[in-house]
């Protein structure tokens, strides 16, 4: 409850800078009626998030009596296990852009026109059920649920300070190993020349090896290139699962 309750209180107090700077800048980076649908989507995923851990967990547990090896814990395994999570993290982004059924769950992430701070909490609920199956394969080499598990919680949390425009480029430290916020938000472009590029999670290694990085250059507009759904959280949630169904582009 103690890392909770710090968590929250970083996370509310880099809002509250970024808020400042952006009135201070004059930077047009919050809406009201966007970080209020955010602020619900969270609240959601924060209500269902015993469900969902209970959830990855009783699968991991399905698969380790069945482990291949016996991986021990130690700082070169809790290593190379962080750096597998990152690998598998990338394609599983990867994926949910170029699979219409991943990205109907992913898109809810991408829609909103503004990029801040709230907005990284953005997540479909569904997510947190389907994204753990990626990770299934790990468990069954030998490696540790619970280190896979505080990999992935600590990719997140480091993701969520990304989400800002308030931090620049951050000169040689751009495009090598770790993600930074620039190149986050070129994640999060609807500009075509940056559409698809830099889905790393912590690192940005893996988009360096498999080609999927580019800087930030031009002025980003964020958003989806299929147009704005909306502030009410199920609209953002669940339009683009109904465009599926019905056949259309999500």
């Amino acid at each position: 409850m103690e890392v909770i309750t710090m968590f929250l209180g970083l996370y509310f107090g880099a809002m509250l800078i970024e808020i400042v700077w952006s009135l201070w800048k004059k930077k047009n980076i919050y809406n009201w009626k966007d970080s209020v649908a955010n602020f619900s989507i969270i609240l959601g995923g924060r209500i269902i998030k015993p469900l969902s851990l209970a959830w990855g967990m009783w699968l991991f547990g399905l698969v380790e009596p069945y482990k291949l090896f016996n991986i021990p814990v130690n700082i070169y395994t809790v290593i190379l296990t962080f750096l597998l999570v990152e690998l598998i993290y990338y394609w599983y982004h990867r994926l949910s852009h170029e699979i219409p059924v991943l990205w109907t769950i992913h898109h809810t992430h991408h829609s909103s026109p503004w990029l801040n701070i709230s907005t990284a909490g953005r997540l479909h609920w569904l997510g947190k059920f389907t994204s753990i199956f990626f990770y299934i394969p790990m468990v069954y080499i030998g490696f540790s649920p619970i280190v896979i598990t505080g990999s992935l919680a600590f990719s997140l949390v480091y993701q969520l300070f990304l989400h800002t425009q308030m931090v620049g480029k951050l000169g040689f430290l751009e495009g090598w190993l770790f993600n930074t916020p620039s190149a986050h938000r070129v994640h999060h472009a609807s500009n075509e020349k940056y559409i698809d590029m830099n889905y790393g999670g912590t690192l940005i290694l893996f988009d360096r090896m498999f080609g999927t990085y580019t800087r930030e250059v031009e002025k980003v507009e964020y958003g989806v290139t299929t147009g704005f759904i909306g502030h009410n959280p199920l609209r953002i949630l669940f339009t683009p699962i109904a465009r599926l169904l019905k056949g259309e582009k999500p």
